[in-house]
């Protein structure tokens, strides 16, 4: 508490706050949202390292290193996610996709519905950040460039990724929180299958009524998936289900089932590699993991992930969320608090907020860890820097950006508003208990 009233506290806010701002304002003033979040996450702790040198006090570096560490998982995972789509674009699995997709007469908004659908669907079993980066780069192989497509189809997508890994433990960070910290147990997800499905289909339905008429261009031959497609796409749902594994049976970090994944492609990479030169005398005409996976990575967005989780911790460190979050739940209660922590969410981050909401030692039903899990895990979907998935969806195409995204903010909360409803009603029985 000391710290946030201190010089150090007000400055602390004031430079997130402009960092922030030009974020922003990315498209306008053509900064790569990376720069000014790195910079001012590292100048916040090293504000914090000031301030704890000149009162003889310490007590940030056992700090960091948990944060560096929450931080590392969340960027290694990420990592070998972007591997795999980059990998699979190279195989043209993506192309193929789009060709298969077009050859069955789609047209744009069934093509939206289409990869709405199985957003919602895979994210629960993957997770929100990985089905986000998937069918985002499946709407745009199929766009045909098509701006008034792409940009509603990935906030389509977005919004549905959120919506979707808020009803499962291994849908996003937060519900694997929640369910780590025994607050919501496996089974009792359920729960938040309907509200999660009315926070989707509402923003959806109103957005398929702007798309454009019409279809992609679908004069073009039919594209083959390349040798050894199909066993990446093996590899990489293997990938996710260690991920589950390591998670749910080893009690470790999901991001080392990711890992091993990725040694899982590099080794199948290496055979194909000896099996082109034998058929081919020595000529190895092969997808390399390192050249067309992990070169071709969107670190922008990897630095912006270490950038904002840096900077949010400075804030939590100094007290800021403890003493905002727990000053609000006390005056507004718990379903109000509970329903207003996904706008929260949508401007920092839903990672250190539902950390500090699980910190609070708060008094609460499953009913209100229900709400708090579904407002923090969909919440994101309002801002494109909400959520992973809206970050890393930011990397795809440059036409998908902060702006265009926010156009879509009303009937994105309409949603939101709704599935707290729906929340309310599935709920019912458990406050009656």
């Amino acid at each position: 508490m000391h710290m946030l009233n201190s010089w150090l506290g007000y400055t602390l806010l004031i430079i997130f706050t402009m960092a922030y701002i030009l974020i922003i304002f990315e498209e306008k003033i053509h900064l790569k949202k990376s720069k000014p979040i790195v910079l001012v996450g590292c100048l916040m702790w090293m504000c914090i390292g000031i301030y704890e040198k000149i009162h003889h006090t310490q007590g940030a570096h056992e700090f960091v290193e948990h944060l560096i560490a929450e931080i590392g998982g969340l960027f290694f995972f990420l990592l070998v996610a972007m591997t795999y789509i980059n990998t699979l674009t190279s195989l043209n699995v993506f192309k193929a996709l789009r060709s298969w997709l077009l050859s069955k007469g789609m047209g744009f908004k069934s093509l939206f519905w289409t990869t709405g659908i199985l957003t919602f669907f895979l994210s629960p079993l993957a997770d929100n950040l990985t089905s986000a980066l998937l069918m985002s780069t499946v709407a745009f192989a199929v766009s045909d460039g098509n701006k008034k497509f792409i940009v509603p189809a990935f906030v389509n997508i977005v919004i549905a990724a959120n919506a979707g890994g808020a009803w499962s433990p291994f849908g996003d960070i937060t519900t694997l929180m929640v369910w780590t910290a025994e607050k919501v147990h496996t089974l009792e997800f359920v729960y938040l299958v309907l509200p999660s499905i009315v926070n989707w289909i509402i923003p959806a339905f109103i957005m398929s009524l702007f798309l454009p008429k019409g279809r992609p261009d679908s004069t073009e031959e039919s594209v083959s998936m390349r040798q050894g497609a199909k066993r990446t796409m093996i590899c990489f749902a293997l990938t996710i289900a260690t991920a589950v594994c390591f998670h749910q049976f080893l009690h470790l970090p999901p991001f080392m089932g990711m890992m091993c994944g990725l040694g899982f492609l590099m080794f199948k990479t290496f055979y194909m590699k000896i099996q082109n030169m034998r058929k081919n005398n020595g000529d190895s005409k092969h997808v390399d993991v390192f050249e067309h996976g992990i070169e071709k990575v969107e670190f922008d967005t990897l630095l912006f992930f270490f950038g904002v989780l840096t900077a949010v911790g400075a804030l939590q460190y100094i007290g800021f969320l403890a003493t905002v979050g727990g000053g609000f739940y006390t005056l507004a209660g718990n379903t109000v608090a509970n329903s207003s922590i996904g706008i929260f969410s949508a401007i920092v981050d839903n990672i250190p907020i539902m950390y500090a909401v699980l910190n609070m030692g708060l008094d609460m039903g499953l009913d209100q860890w229900l709400l708090v899990t579904l407002t923090c895990g969909v919440g994101g979907s309002l801002l494109s820097i909400g959520s992973a998935a809206g970050v890393a969806v930011m990397g795809i195409e440059k036409d998908y950006t902060f702006m265009s995204h926010i156009k879509w903010a009303p009937v994105i909360f309409l949603g939101y508003i709704a599935s707290i409803g729906t929340w309310w009603l599935v709920t019912i029985g458990l406050r009656a208990v």
